[in-house]
């Protein structure tokens, strides 16, 4: 969602989706137009820098839930404050760094919250080892097939979302935001209950 509403409202820059950034940045190099490379490389380093500050603290603090609540803090603020458009992309791009590493598995199945592409890669290799002939479901690459299908519905309906509430709402990052302290409320209640 948050990657949607910033490439919508940003200029054409992706906030979680690095592969883009550094795809579209090769292109602009490739045609000379360096000022358009540098608008995609510098949010590769704001995610870099938040990906790493997410490991710093989980292996400070052995659970991810403040580098979600910095990252809602982080999406939802800027939204609010007119820093300029390439700042507010660095911030969020730094605030899905900061997921990209601090989500890392559901359910013990290995599952990348920003990016589309390994989740149907790994979609399609459990689908194929549930399909192979007397594999079942005890193959090494088997991951959880209903984990892979409803994070990549997510991506879609997050996307959609997200456009949408670009038309509709003035601080439309507010929603992810709100979105991820509902997921940490939720763990702590199931942690809770469980």
């Amino acid at each position: 969602m948050a990657d949607a509403v910033g490439f919508i409202t940003m200029g054409g820059v992706f906030a979680a989706n690095m592969t883009g950034n550094t795809v579209l940045a090769g292109i602009a190099v490739a045609r000379g137009h360096h000022v358009d490379a540098w608008h995609h490389f510098t949010p590769l380093l704001a995610f870099f820098i938040g990906a790493m500050m997410a490991r710093w603290l989980l292996r400070l603090l052995k659970a991810p839930t403040i580098g979600i609540l910095i990252e809602a803090a982080l999406i939802a603020g800027v939204g609010f404050v007119n820093i300029g458009t390439e700042p507010t992309v660095l911030v969020v791009a730094f605030a899905m760094g900061l997921q990209a590493s601090s989500i890392t598995s559901f359910g013990g199945s290995a599952v990348s919250t920003v990016v589309v592409t390994s989740t149907l890669a790994r979609t399609a290799d459990t689908a194929v080892d549930r399909l192979w002939p007397g594999a079942g479901k005890t193959t090494a690459s088997s991951t959880n097939a209903e984990l892979l299908a409803l994070t990549w519905g997510g991506y879609v309906v997050g996307a959609i979302a997200g456009a949408l509430l670009v038309g509709a709402m003035t601080h439309p990052l507010i929603v992810p935001a709100a979105l991820l302290l509902l997921v940490l409320l939720l763990k702590d209640e199931g942690q809770t209950t469980g």
